[in-house]
């Protein structure tokens, strides 16, 4: 009887499935974009953008500095359209339009205008507000620290983020004084790692304009030709203010650059030098360059075409970027 109970009340044996204790595979890793600076070129990253959205690629991550602080920001605040409709409607003049002169202060350009216009479009966003996770590079002016901005104001990490030295005001955020970021990461590969990106996507503006820049031993000795004298009116162009900033700043066509020409130019070889040596360090899963060497770097108004050449690179990586996500995942 003891036997025949203990059978009957014995409860049946049921194998347990095992328990799968790893975490679930996400569809994809997550992506990051380090969105370089170079001005006008700049407005090459909304092609890109573009590209890689309609190829079903959004970006977790967003990294910018300068300019790609610029169009990464406006990307991450849902406000890319806002900014491309604002760019291909650009002309020279409203770019003068822009260029609020501050003789005598930190930099040539005070960017109150462009300060304006942005927090007219982009309004009191905050960064950690934003679903898609973003930083603004910058340098410490004085100590040359490498600030990462990734709460706060929005529009005051972008200006930051472009206050080119000599040409913008720097910019006070958290009691800091803040200037462009290029100075000490160009491309940003690192803050898009850091944020949590799995596969970086590096997007460099001055890959055609530099290229890999050699050592010229003997650059010859003939002399130029001394220029032809222009013909003034009664008072020359000194009082017109649109060829004043024109000249001072971008220079004239065919003719010495303005001072504002010079300094960029200068800080963006500066800046290809700087990036060489940390992409060495720490290099992009996948690398795209538009070419873009025909566009000056005041020549704001040329954004249509910025666009597509970004948009064109875009299209030429996506193959290796598909491999990178496939292998990364």
């Amino acid at each position: 009887m003891f036997q025949a109970w203990t059978k009957s009340n014995r409860p049946a044996f049921n194998p347990v499935e095992p328990v799968d204790r790893q975490e679930p595979k996400a569809a994809r890793p997550r992506i990051g974009m380090a969105l370089g600076g170079g001005a006008a070129r700049g407005w090459a990253h909304i092609g890109v953008m573009r590209a890689l959205a309609s190829a079903g690629i959004v970006p977790d991550v967003i990294a910018g500095t300068s300019v790609g602080a610029l169009v990464g920001g406006a990307a991450a605040a849902g406000r890319l359209d806002v900014l491309e409709y604002w760019a291909r409607d650009i002309t020279r003049r409203r770019v003068l339009g822009l260029l609020d002169v501050r003789l005598g202060a930190s930099g040539l350009i005070g960017g109150s205008r462009l300060a304006q216009l942005l927090r007219r479009n982009f309004g009191d966003i905050a960064i950690e507000d934003l679903d898609t996770h973003f930083a603004a590079i910058t340098t410490e002016l004085g100590s040359g620290h490498e600030i990462w901005l990734t709460r706060g104001s929005l529009v005051d990490a972008i200006r930051a983020s472009y206050a080119l030295p000599g040409i913008f005001s720097p910019v006070k955020v958290a009691g800091r004084w803040l200037m462009d970021g290029a100075l000490v990461n160009p491309i940003p590969v690192s803050a898009a790692r850091a944020l949590g990106a799995r596969v970086v996507i590096a997007v460099n503006l001055h890959a055609d304009v530099f290229g890999r820049s050699t050592v010229i031993q003997e650059p010859g000795t003939e002399p130029e030709p001394a220029p032809e004298p222009k013909e003034r009116g009664r008072f020359g162009n000194v009082f017109r203010l649109d060829r004043l900033l024109r000249r001072q700043v971008m220079g004239e066509k065919d003719g010495p650059q303005g001072i504002g020409s010079v300094m960029v130019d200068a800080y963006n070889i500066i800046q290809d030098r700087i990036a060489r040596s940390r992409l060495a360090g720490d290099p992009p899963d996948v690398m795209i360059s538009p070419r873009l060497g025909s566009i000056g770097l005041f020549e704001f108004h040329r954004a249509e075409e910025a666009i597509r050449l970004g948009a064109e690179a875009t299209e030429r990586a996506l193959g290796e970027l598909t491999e990178a996500i496939a292998a990364l995942g």
